[in-house]
């Protein structure tokens, strides 16, 4: 006979376990970090994206959820992105640590003329 009660108990139980069809509770977490700003923010689709600032320097990177029966701090707490994390930190700083051979912070950059929509008119027929 067709149990219909345990039919539905093991769909839903499916539906629980497959953690690729679970929507997770948007968060953010926001902290300064090695003199700069890590903000970590948890989307809807488990994806966690990371963005480190430091001086006007922005890297960001991105990890798809670890636990997802946990809680998206306790995660943070117990170091599961401090991968991503660290290698955000040192890309930034060399960023910052570097120099260009062709632009010096003592020379200003030229203002460029600002294209006007006179200039399209000029190739008319």
């Amino acid at each position: 006979m067709f149990d219909i009660k345990s039919f539905f108990k093991r769909e839903v139980e499916k539906k629980l376990i497959n953690v690729d069809d679970y929507v997770f509770m948007p968060e953010r977490v926001e902290m300064e970090i090695e003199g700069g700003l890590l903000n970590c923010v948890l989307n809807s689709d488990g994806r966690v994206d990371i963005f480190y600032s430091k001086d006007g320097v922005t890297e960001v990177g991105s990890a798809s959820r670890k636990h997802p029966f946990t809680a998206f701090e306790k995660e943070l707490y117990h170091g599961i992105y401090d991968d991503v994390i660290n290698d955000l930190i040192k890309e930034v700083n060399k960023i910052i640590d570097s120099t260009s051979k062709y632009f010096r912070r003592s020379q200003s950059l030229p203002f460029t003329a600002s294209i006007t929509s006179q200039a399209s008119d000029t190739n008319k027929f």
